[in-house]
């Protein structure tokens, strides 16, 4: 009886210690340690972003506007707070492209750059493929990225000015609650990125202000996501 009490109680506290989302302020702390680190003992560090046209940087198609896009906004941000870090920003993204696609080619294309921390952000492309397909999509990528210790951080949708952002459980709300449900799930990275841009509007703002076209950010769409990433790095 004293035993099954006790693995119980283990259950329960191992439960608890996963029902949330990883905490930004000490998820990468390792990684933390390396950025300060002078030559000759600090290291490259990989960054990986994989994903659609959004972290690829389509701004107003056919325009790529590499530099202006989140994951190198990131990267200026990231150098301003450690100067003596080598940050390498690989981007494995694919305009059009949705979660099955990337599932598909995740181990040849993007494992092979030996990610310290992985970014997925396909919600926006999966609203065509819907949530029960995507969910099998981003858990196979998940799964197969922390077999081999890579951090992981997930994004919810940015806009689509399409799709009503206030209406309740509109379709990229959806697809937010459960990318959030699955950094619950395994203990991982989370970037609300949809409720960033909602809050936007609930405070009086236009969301064409941070938008280039109908469903791609302009600079200052792209700015808001790269200071919610921000957030796990200092």
């Amino acid at each position: 009886m004293k035993n099954t009490l006790l693995i119980l109680l283990s259950t329960l506290l191992l439960s608890f210690q996963i029902s949330k989302s990883a905490d930004p302020a000490i998820y990468l702390n390792s990684l933390k340690a390396e950025f300060k680190k002078e030559w000759p003992k600090n290291r490259t560090i990989n960054l990986v972003f994989h994903g659609h046209s959004v972290p690829a940087g389509y701004f107003k198609t056919p325009v790529v506007n590499t530099l202006e896009a989140y994951p190198y906004q990131l990267l200026r941000e990231l150098k301003s707070v450690y100067p003596y870090a080598v940050i390498n920003i690989i981007n494995t993204s694919i305009g059009g492209e949705n979660s099955e696609s990337g599932a598909k080619r995740f181990e040849t294309e993007v494992l092979n750059h030996k990610p310290d921390v992985l970014f997925i952000d396909y919600a926006l492309n999966d609203q065509g493929i819907g949530l029960a397909r995507a969910k099998i999509a981003w858990e196979k990528m998940i799964r197969t990225a922390m077999k081999k210790d890579i951090k992981v951080i997930l994004l919810s949708p940015s806009p689509d000015q399409r799709v009503n952002i206030l209406e309740a459980n509109n379709v990229l709300e959806q697809h937010a609650t459960q990318i959030k449900s699955l950094s619950v799930k395994y203990g991982i990275g989370f970037v609300d990125v949809f409720k960033m841009f909602q809050q936007r509007v609930v405070s009086g703002q236009a969301i064409t202000d941070y938008m280039s076209q109908v469903n791609h950010p302009n600079e200052r769409g792209h700015a808001l996501i790269a200071n919610g990433i921000v957030k796990y790095f200092k």
